[in-house]
């Protein structure tokens, strides 16, 4: 099916023979004109709100584009599905745009969008309240109901300007292959990949098939959301993915991975190129379900020199990137990588939209480093958090001012601390909500 840019909500009726059905053109915010069809007659396309086609015969389709009727021929046979791409059509200066998404492109806003890494979470009641009842960090994240509440927790309470998709980066692995659990302790790989013969075992990724969890959470909330605040997805990179199945889960010192790193270097290769090709498929099924951006996590890759970054992470980063971004132009991607002063310049070599900063660096020497042409995000300290809130006022005005006017989101730099005080969080996000330039 042709995507079309539609003027207004409108209902049109076709006619041909027998055949009678209405086609009902929808516009949903986000820089994402879309259309979705009702069956009228014995013959038609019916899909469901967020564009997942649930049933179809063949036929013919009226729509809007430019104020011009056109037709078009459908031929999806009954019973079949298709996806049809909630942000596959996403619109360059389109004020209608969700405002972390302009900010993303560079244009200038108002004021900077504002969202928390780990926004939805342990600090919140709600949220504590509903981990009691369902235990399993797996649970809550594959279980639609679920991780579409929890997604939204934050959202209700605070109205952030990025909605992010409840979720883990470890969650595509069995579609690989690869079987994990969270238990208290952290994340555990069994069995570890550590030989030739593990890595031949990881499989090519199927997110419909894998992780169709993921995709129905995020064509929920973008209905929820409207264009009030750019939903977003995340990945995790590569690098960090190796890592954890490497070292069989957490590690203090990275030894079993950088082992492998400078003893068998093909070996690490194989597993790495094998990630990044599923990782950009996971990306671009995400985009495709309704994720207005995408942040990719890189958390271990701070753990490399830059020697070694430039050739086991950064290559597999980009190759991420160059997949994704040759389908989806324009969908903003954004990478993070913990303890990544010294890779800043790299970082953004790697051809992203948005560096995220983490806190260790300042604001205005990222920006003096980057340039104005690379967008940033952060880069408050989240322990900033625990302290007053004038404290608190501060430290964010010293952070926008430094990064300016342009191509800034308000982030911290790192995830949110499970011990910070709700109030807290909710004056983050008021004292950056009522900033004006």
């Amino acid at each position: 099916f042709e995507y079309g840019t539609f003027e207004g909500v409108g209902t049109k009726r076709a006619t041909k023979g027998s055949r009678d059905f209405e086609v009902v053109c929808s516009f949903i915010k986000g820089g994402c004109r879309m259309w979705t069809m009702g069956f009228v007659g014995g013959f038609g396309l019916v899909s469901s709100e967020s564009g997942r086609f649930e049933h179809a015969t063949r036929g013919r389709v009226h729509h809007r584009r430019g104020g011009v009727l056109r037709m078009m021929e459908s031929s999806v046979g009954v019973g079949s599905e298709s996806r049809m791409a909630a942000s596959a059509m996403p619109s360059d200066n389109d004020r209608s745009d969700p405002l972390l998404v302009r900010a993303a492109r560079g244009e200038e806003v108002e004021r900077p969008p504002v969202w928390m890494m780990r926004q939805a979470g342990r600090y919140m009641k709600v949220y504590q309240d509903l981990a009691k009842e369902h235990p399993s960090f797996r649970e809550r994240s594959e279980n639609v109901e679920l991780s579409t509440e929890i997604s939204l927790q934050p959202w209700r309470a605070f109205r952030p300007d990025g909605v992010i998709l409840f979720s883990d980066i470890l969650t595509p692995l069995p579609g690989m292959g690869v079987g994990f659990d969270i238990p208290d302790r952290g994340p555990v790989i069994s069995p570890a990949l550590r030989t030739v013969r593990d890595i031949a075992r990881v499989t090519e990724l199927d997110p419909e098939t894998a992780t169709p969890f993921v995709g129905e959470t995020l064509r929920n909330l973008r209905r929820e959301v409207g264009n009030e605040a750019a939903v977003l997805g995340f990945v995790g990179a590569p690098y960090t993915l190796a890592t954890y199945c490497i070292e069989g889960g957490t590690s203090k010192s990275y030894s079993t991975i950088k082992r492998m790193a400078f003893s068998e270097p093909e070996t690490l290769h194989k597993l790495l190129n094998k990630f990044a090709t599923n990782i950009a498929n996971y990306a671009q099924y995400q985009i495709e379900n309704g994720a207005q951006a995408v942040q990719m996590f890189d958390s271990w890759a701070g753990q490399l020199s830059p020697q070694d970054y430039d050739v086991f992470a950064g290559p597999y980063q980009k190759k991420v990137i160059d997949v994704v971004k040759a389908k989806y132009p324009s969908v903003p991607l954004i990478l993070y990588i913990s303890q990544s002063s010294a890779l800043l310049e790299r970082m953004a070599s790697t051809g992203v939209d948005v560096v995220s900063v983490d806190w260790t660096v300042d604001m205005e020497d990222a920006r003096t480093r980057l340039g104005q042409k690379v967008k940033v995000q952060g880069n408050m300290d989240p322990a900033c958090l625990l302290g007053t809130q004038d404290f608190i006022g501060e430290r964010i005005r010293d952070t926008i001012e430094k990064a300016g006017r342009t191509g800034h989101i308000m982030n911290l730099g790192h995830g949110v601390l499970p011990n910070t005080p709700e109030e807290n969080v909710a004056h983050y996000f008021k004292v950056v909500q009522s900033w004006k330039w």
